[in-house]
C-alpha cells in the first residue's frame, strides 16, 4: 500500500544506518530483501532477542555465506532484478566479495547502488574504523552540543548514524531512482555520515559566518544559551521545555509564570540580562510539579512541552491520538513516518519474524525449490 510499492531492494545486512534506511523503505512499500551473514543466523545478544531488534522489522531475510561462490552468484542474481541495493560495509569490502558497484551495475545498468559509511568512500580517513560519535566530532556538530562550561554531549547516535547517515542515504536513493526512470541509467549513491551531519549544520554555519553564533557551547539561540530556549526542573524533580523565541510566545510565558516584569530586563536580547531571566524561570518552575505546569501552559501559545521519558512518551494523549507508537509482537515501538493521504505506510513483518522466511522469499524472488535446495546443500544459505 505504501508509495514505494513495486520497488525491489536488496539490503546487504549491517548495523546502524543501513538497516534503518532499509526499514524506512520497507514501511513505504518497497519489497526489501535483507541478506544476512550465515554465521549470524543463530547469534544474538543476551537479553536482546530478535523481536526487540526493531531496525530489522518490516522485511524478510535470508542468511548467506558471502565467502561461498554459490552464495555470491545467488546475490548477484537477486541484484540483477532489483531497483536498488543498500550496502553498509567498509570501503572495498563489497568489491572484494564480487558485489561491488562495477559488478552489480554490469549486471543491471539501471541499478541504484546505495552505500553508507562514516568517513565516505575516499579521503585520508576512509579506511579508518569509527562510530557515530567520531564522525560527528569531525563536523562541528558534537562540539556545538552541550551546556555552557561543560563538555560536548553525544546526542545518542541520532545525528551521525540516523540523521546524517540513513536519512541522507534514503533520500539519495529515492532521488537516483527517480532519475533512473528518466535516463534509464543507474548510479552509485555515496552517503557519508560526515557529509550528512555537516549538511544538518547548514543553518548554524550560516549564523556562525554572520557572527550570530559562537563556538562556545551553551551561548547561542538554540543550544540553551538563551533562557527562553531551555529546559527547567519542576518541584517533583521532572523537567519541562520552553522554546519561546518569538516575542509573543515569550510574553505569554511571562504571563503564565506570573513573572514580575519590573524585575526583568526591558530588552530580553541584552545578554547582560540573561542571568536574571534564567534565575526567574528556574525559581518559578520549581514552584509546581511538571503535570501542574502542563495544565497551566497547554493551550496558551507558550511553546511548551514536558520532557518525557521513553516510557512516558507513548502514553501522552497527543501521541496516542496520532498513533505515533504501535504495539507489534508485544513490543511498543514508533510507528512508520511520515504519513500519506492515499498510500499508507505499514510495518509488514515484526522484527521477531526476521530470518524465518528464507526459502519462501527466495522463491518469490525467482528461485525454484530445486535451486533453493541446491544452495542449501552447498552451504551457501542458512
Amino acid at each position: 500500500m505504501g508509495p514505494l510499492a513495486g520497488v525491489q531492494i536488496v539490503e546487504l545486512g549491517g548495523i546502524g544506518p543501513a538497516p534503518f534506511a532499509s526499514m524506512l523503505f520497507s514501511e513505504m512499500g518497497a519489497d526489501v530483501l535483507r541478506i544476512t551473514r550465515k554465521q549470524e543466523t543463530d547469534r544474538g545478544i543476551k537479553g536482546f532477542d530478535r523481536r526487540y531488534q526493531l531496525l530489522n522489522r518490516g522485511r524478510r531475510s535470508v542468511a548467506v555465506d558471502l565467502k561461498n561462490p554459490r552464495a555470491v552468484e545467488a546475490v548477484r542474481r537477486l541484484v540483477a532484478k532489483s531497483d536498488a541495493l543498500i550496502e553498509g560495509f567498509r570501503p572495498g569490502v563489497a568489491e572484494r566479495l564480487g558485489i561491488g558497484p562495477d559488478d552489480c551495475l554490469g549486471l543491471n545498468p539501471k541499478l541504484v547502488y546505495g552505500r553508507i559509511t562514516g568517513w565516505g568512500q575516499d579521503g585520508p580517513l576512509a579506511d579508518e574504523p569509527g562510530h557515530d560519535i567520531n564522525y560527528i566530532a569531525l563536523t562541528g556538530a558534537l562540539h556545538s552540543i552541550g551546556l555552557k562550561g561543560g563538555p560536548p554531549v553525544p546526542p545518542l547516535n541520532l545525528v551521525g548514524d540516523f540523521g546524517g547517515g540513513a536519512l541522507y542515504l534514503a533520500f539519495g536513493i529515492v532521488c537516483a531512482l527517480l532519475e533512473a526512470r528518466m535516463s534509464g541509467k543507474g548510479q552509485v549513491v555515496d552517503a557519508a555520515m560526515i557529509d550528512g551531519a555537516s549538511s544538518l549544520m547548514t543553518m548554524m554555519y550560516g549564523m556562525h559566518a554572520a557572527g550570530l553564533w559562537t563556538d562556545q557551547r551553551g551561548s547561542n539561540r538554540l543550544d540553551s544559551g538563551t533562557p527562553w530556549y531551555d529546559v527547567y526542573q519542576t518541584s517533583d524533580g521532572k523537567w519541562i521545555s520552553v522554546g519561546c523565541n518569538e516575542p509573543q510566545f515569550y510574553e505569554a510565558l511571562l504571563d503564565r509564570l506570573g513573572a514580575d516584569r519590573s524585575a526583568l530586563p526591558a530588552d530580553r536580547h541584552d545578554r547582560q540580562g540573561w542571568p536574571a531571566i534564567r534565575a526567574c524561570f528556574t525559581k518559578k518552575f520549581r514552584e509546581r510539579t511538571r503535570d501542574e505546569w502542563c495544565e497551566i501552559m497547554t493551550g496558551c501559545e507558550v511553546c511548551f512541552a514536558p520532557v518525557l521519558s521513553m516510557t512516558e512518551a507513548p502514553l501522552h494523549p497527543h501521541m496516542k491520538a496520532r498513533n505515533s507508537f504501535v504495539e507489534l509482537d508485544g513490543v511498543v515501538q514508533p510507528a512508520p513516518a511520515p504519513r500519506f493521504s492515499r498510500t499508507k505506510p505499514e510495518i509488514r513483518h515484526s522484527a521477531g519474524s526476521t530470518g524465518q522466511q528464507g526459502d519462501d522469499v527466495l522463491r518469490d524472488w525467482g528461485f525454484d525449490a530445486e535451486e533453493v535446495s541446491e544452495l542449501r546443500a552447498a552451504g551457501a544459505i542458512g
